[in-house]
């Protein structure tokens, strides 16, 4: 009776393991923070730790659904699991709140790549929680590249 309790308030990890689900949250840390230290750099107003947080968050969602793909909810009916509903739901939120750091000031737009790059954290993250680490660091590597890239040939092409 007590393992079952205990097993019943801490769960187990049925599809994907302890130590692999780990990983896969260090993994969106890091790439979350790869992504957030450049936006940090350039003082936007969503930096390091938003960026880590929306990418953990994703990555936990992925993790958290693929664990109740597994759990038998006793219906007679079948149990019917869609990964596209995990990420429109990840995809919704996190485009919520990139919403909410873009305004318009007189005639110009504020932050819309910070809130692009927010947007690409809660993908890195769904692909660390889909396991994909690999696809996932590419996607970041690219992503600092072009917004640190980018940035210095805006910056010289606004300095002419």
């Amino acid at each position: 009776m007590l393992d079952s309790l205990t097993s019943e308030l801490y769960g187990d990890f049925a599809v994907v393991p302890a130590w692999s689900a780990f990983v896969r949250l260090c993994g969106a840390v890091v790439l979350g923070a790869a992504i957030g230290f450049e936006r940090e750099w350039h003082h936007k107003p969503a930096g390091l730790r938003t960026h880590i947080l929306v990418a953990v968050a994703a990555c936990l969602f992925v993790l958290i659904g693929r664990e109740l793909s597994a759990l038998d909810f006793g219906g007679a009916g079948e149990q019917r699991n869609d990964p596209l509903r995990m990420i429109e739901a990840v995809t919704a939120g996190v485009a919520f709140l990139a919403a909410g750091v873009i305004f318009r000031s007189a005639d110009k737009v504020h932050n819309i790549t910070t809130g692009a790059s927010m947007w690409l954290a809660g993908a890195v993250g769904l692909g660390c929680g889909a396991g994909r680490l690999t696809l996932a660091a590419m996607a970041t590597v690219i992503v600092v590249i072009v917004l640190a890239l980018l940035k210095w040939i805006e910056d010289i092409a606004h300095d002419r």
